[in-house]
């Protein structure tokens, strides 16, 4: 039930969200084993010319740029399978958007399963019910 957030360089297409979408949807249930079904993505779109990296655009640069956070249970993937799945995502950008700048982040977020939630019930709640 992850939900993602991303922030990527570049004019909004609907190629580029559905390919996005289709690429995170499939690296978040292949290394994270997160059910497809209950993950939500968003993504907004940021001018090149209003993304600064290093003191100057990303369009004076001619480099591309992300900031992807996912906000997952607590305690439900390892470091390793985090690490891995960063390194996928942060190749799986640079494939779809091209030269991708090293500045560009991707934030796994280990959330308290009593502080976190969807449909209004936390995931410590759907826990308890499933033991």
């Amino acid at each position: 039930m992850p939900i993602l957030n991303v922030k990527v360089s570049g004019q909004r297409s609907d190629e580029m969200t559905r390919a996005i979408a289709t690429m995170l949807t499939e690296l978040t249930q292949r290394i994270l084993g997160k059910d497809p079904a209950v993950t939500a993505i968003a993504i907004d779109y940021v001018d090149p010319r209003d993304w600064i990296a290093g003191g100057r655009t990303l369009l004076e640069q001619g480099k591309s740029s992300v900031y992807f956070d996912i906000k997952i249970t607590d305690e439900t993937n390892t470091k390793s399978e985090k690490a891995t799945y960063i390194q996928a995502a942060f190749e799986g950008f640079e494939r779809l958007l091209g030269d991708l700048h090293e500045e560009s982040y991707i934030y796994v977020q280990d959330v308290r399963a009593a502080a976190y939630g969807y449909g209004g019930k936390t995931q410590e709640w759907r826990y308890q019910r499933a033991v």
